[in-house]
């Protein structure tokens, strides 16, 4: 019994030395998280993306008579909205 808990001690430390080790050799990142899941645009920002894209669907639902013609417009619209997003809000300035 008393030789089980010196080797599981033993193995314990061994494990928390091993590990110490790597944290000690691997390069340390940057703390980059802000504590908000959208960090990367503002609230208005957001809000307005949102507006946006929901008048566009209105907009295509209201003046497009094919109901597949609007299913594949709004499809469209979802697929380029990331980018769209990005190229009219980046921060590359």
């Amino acid at each position: 019994m008393e030789r089980e808990r010196a080797a599981r001690a033993r193995r314990v430390a061994r494990r928390q030395r091993r590990r110490t080790l790597l944290r000690r050799l691997s390069p340390k990142l940057p703390d980059r998280r802000t504590g908000r899941l959208f960090a990367r645009r503002s609230r208005g920002e957001r809000a307005g993306v949102v507006v946006l894209s929901v008048a566009a669907v209105i907009g295509i639902w209201l003046l497009v008579d094919d109901l597949a013609l609007r299913l594949g417009l709004i499809a469209l619209l979802l697929l380029v909205l990331p980018a769209v997003v990005v190229i009219a809000l980046g921060r590359r300035t």
